[in-house]
Formats: C-alpha cells, sequence, structure tokens
C-alpha cells in the first residue's frame, strides 16, 4: 500500500500535502488535549508495532505492495483517528527517509490512505456496528474494512495520477487486502482484548466512559 515516489504527478502531491498539513493541525491540537504520560508511551510503543507488521510486505503487481496497516487498532485505542494521523506520519516519514519503503513526495498520499482514512473508517465503523453486532465483532469487521477501504483509496489516487487503471487497481489492491484483512482483523481484537484484560486505563474509550476521571 506504500506508493513511492513518482507515481503521483507533482501537482496532486501537493493537494494530498496540503490535506496532511490540515489533519496534524487538528491532530496535535487533539495531543495537547488528550494525551497525557501514560498514553504516551503508549502511542510510541503501538507506532514500533504497526512499524513491524507494515515492514512485512507482499508485493502486489505494478509496483505497489499489501500489507497489514493498523489505523483502525491506533484510532480505537485512542478513540480519535487524530491518533492514526501523527502515528503514521512518524511511521512513514521513518520508512520513507531510511527504507526507502513508500516516497516522501507521496508521504501525503500515503497517510491519508493508512491513517486518515484507515483511522476513521475504523473508528466510526466501530461505533456504528457495536451495539448492534457487539464490540468485538465490530472491531474485527472495523479493521477488516479500514484495511480494505485504505487499499481502495490507493488504487483510485494511482487511477487519478495515470499511474495504471482504476478496474486493474481495484481489482489487484483489494483483493489482496480483504485477505490480508482478515489477519489485521483477528490481530485488532486480540490487541484491544489483551488491553481490556490488563490494562483497561490506556483505552480512552474507558476513560471517556468514567467522564475523563
Amino acid at each position: 500500500m506504500h506508493i513511492p515516489d513518482g507515481f503521483i504527478p507533482w501537482t496532486q502531491c501537493v493537494i494530498y500535502y496540503i490535506i496532511l498539513i490540515v489533519a496534524l493541525y487538528f491532530a496535535t491540537k487533539w495531543a495537547k488535549k488528550n494525551l497525557d504520560d501514560k498514553h504516551i508511551p503508549l502511542m510510541a510503543i503501538l507506532a514500533a508495532g504497526i512499524f513491524t507488521i507494515m515492514s512485512m510486505n507482499m508485493p502486489i503487481p505494478f509496483g505497489t505492495s499489501g500489507h497489514m496497516v493498523g489505523g483502525c487498532l491506533v484510532a480505537l485505542v485512542f478513540c480519535a483517528p487524530e491518533a492514526a494521523v501523527l502515528v503514521f506520519t512518524i511511521v512513514l516519514l521513518i520508512q520513507a527517509l531510511i527504507f526507502g519503503d513508500g516516497g516522501i513526495t507521496a508521504l501525503g498520499t500515503n497517510v491519508l490512505n493508512m491513517g486518515i482514512i484507515g483511522g476513521c473508517v475504523g473508528l466510526y465503523t466501530f461505533k456504528g456496528l457495536k451495539n448492534t453486532i457487539g464490540k468485538y465483532p465490530a472491531i474485527g469487521v472495523a479493521a477488516w474494512l479500514a484495511t480494505v477501504i485504505a487499499a481502495a483509496a490507493a488504487a483510485v489516487e494511482l487511477a487519478i495520477a495515470g499511474t495504471f487503471p482504476l478496474t486493474l487497481g481495484i481489482y489487484s489492491m483489494v483483493l489482496y487486502h480483504m485477505f490480508i484483512g482478515i489477519i489485521e482483523a483477528v490481530l485488532t481484537v486480540i490487541v484491544i482484548m489483551a488491553l481490556e484484560k490488563y490494562r483497561p486505563d490506556l483505552l480512552m474509550w474507558n476513560k471517556q466512559t468514567q467522564g475523563g476521571k
């Protein structure tokens, strides 16, 4: 899902960077208000974990790759897509600069897909389903859908850029990530269950339920 340099025209990269800058503005405001000494280390741990799972790349035809994402997990733990924006900006920047995974010019595009779209789809799908199908099934569906929609967004952006046709991109990206999303769903549920059992104080939805106490 990492889009490399040269796949998106610079004029379109500027638009995606503007989206990233706006998202980072709101994300930093959220962080100043909500992050404390207990949650900052947790964010760092999640960033390291996401860095690791995204390094397990599966090549996809026409120059991109498939892998687990983690945007839903971050958004659920912190109950905010803003957290995913912060985590993915840092992780993707390091990957692009040091490991050549994804491009600097495409940073805004990649953060949009994995952080903004992945985080928003994951969190709001969970919120919409949890009272209907139950908490943990909702987490699984949210993580799976966040992965698939993020992959579809990358295919659409590459089609707009003229890199390869939309139908072919959707087929390649979405098909692969439908299977990858199953693994991501299972891992997301396991991590949330573990946090609920051993450190429920780290889940921000518990903090919100208790009125911030």
